[in-house]
């Protein structure tokens, strides 16, 4: 199984001090964290992308291209690409040239975004959120399977055979499609013989699994292979050395930030209740020690089968010497004990890459 990191960037107010870092620096803070998920031995580094005061990190592609520089193992992500609000085509454009930088380490998560502030950002209605998402999805994987594409639709310029570099050397780009609990979000990318990549952000992380069930099950009728059928799981939390010290000092800032995203997004910040019944063993928060969390991903993998799992610290005015320590524990501590239940992954990817475009079809130029 593959270990990760997510980040948004975190340029929040301290829910202590009220200090908060400037937005560059947020950005420097994400080079940073990216660098040294790395060298503590971990698979994985994501970037979502928002567009507040509080989450900087708008574009991921320059980004991940300045820590590809520094890298030469981890893959590169973005966690998600709010697709709905961005042209397919620059989007493709960006990622290849990532990929291009980091010698064949960048993916794509493809999402409508929980967060709607690139809407009116860009100049899109809300009314139009479904068909802006389903069309530029169609695109998006249609230039990603072929340089020069034949395409009509009703949110961009039609293309009519245009070339689109560079082209990912190593052949298709790896493109998850990031559902949140929807059915109809797992069956699309089953129908798209997609990978899936979903969050576990509260309730009990056990039942939500029924998600993956229902996606396995279409991508079986369909006859999907292993590759195109694998899921990914994300989830907020934060390792220390001490279960209690972690859950203790996560909480002022998981609360933090579920008081200004709830501001936002119209809802009521959970509670302290709320948060300790998701940091307990059933829980969607992995907040506790190394063996707690090792065990508690070793859990997830024997329900959801995932293959790879990633954790989101950077919340809430975290500050960065504390989420720097907790990426360490998570490369250093967790991962050495969660390969030792489940299997180290494939170091290179190169596999289930080539499987994965073998099953999609070799691009030409028609």
């Amino acid at each position: 199984m593959e270990l990760g990191v997510a980040v948004f960037g975190d340029a929040s107010a301290h829910p202590g001090t009220g200090e908060r870092v400037s937005e560059a620096q947020a950005i420097r803070n994400i080079e940073e964290a990216a660098v040294l998920t790395e060298q503590v031995g971990l698979d994985w580094f994501g970037i979502g992308e928002h567009h507040t005061p509080e989450f900087p990190a708008s574009a991921a592609a320059p980004i991940l291209a300045a820590v590809a520089a520094q890298t030469s193992r981890i893959k590169l992500s973005s966690a998600v690409t709010v697709l709905g609000t961005d042209d397919p085509v620059r989007v493709y454009e960006q990622f290849a040239t990532v990929d291009a930088l980091s010698n064949g380490r960048a993916e794509i998560i493809a999402g409508r975004g929980s967060s709607i502030e690139s809407f009116p950002l860009f100049g899109y209605a809300l009314e139009d959120y479904d068909t802006l998402f389903a069309e530029k999805l169609e695109l998006l994987l249609a230039v990603n399977r072929s340089p020069r594409v034949t395409w009509h639709g009703t949110t961009r310029a039609a293309l009519n055979g245009e070339y689109v570099p560079p082209r990912a050397e190593h052949g298709q780009l790896p493109v998850w499609l990031g559902v949140g609990g929807t059915p109809s979000s797992a069956v699309r990318a089953a129908e798209l013989g997609l990978p899936l990549a979903t969050g576990l952000l509260a309730g009990n992380a056990f039942r939500s699994a029924a998600l993956a069930d229902l996606y396995r099950a279409a991508a079986g009728q369909l006859g999907n292979t292993p590759e195109q059928t694998r899921v990914m799981i994300g989830t907020p939390g934060f390792v220390a050395d001490d279960g209690d010290a972690a859950r203790e000092l996560w909480w002022p800032h998981y609360h933090q930030f579920m008081r200004v995203v709830g501001e936002q997004r119209g809802f009521r910040a959970p509670g302290r209740e709320a948060y300790d019944a998701g940091t307990a063993p059933d829980g969607a928060l992995l907040v506790g020690s190394p063996e707690e969390i090792a065990e508690r991903i070793v859990r997830l993998h024997e329900r959801w089968g995932h293959v790879r799992q990633f954790v989101h610290m950077d919340w809430g005015g975290l500050s960065q010497s504390e989420h720097l320590h907790a990426i360490e524990l998570l490369g250093t501590k967790v991962k050495p004990l969660v390969d030792a239940e489940i299997g180290e992954p494939d170091p290179s990817g190169t596999a289930t890459r080539e499987a994965a475009v073998q099953a999609a079809g070799t691009p030409d130029d028609e």
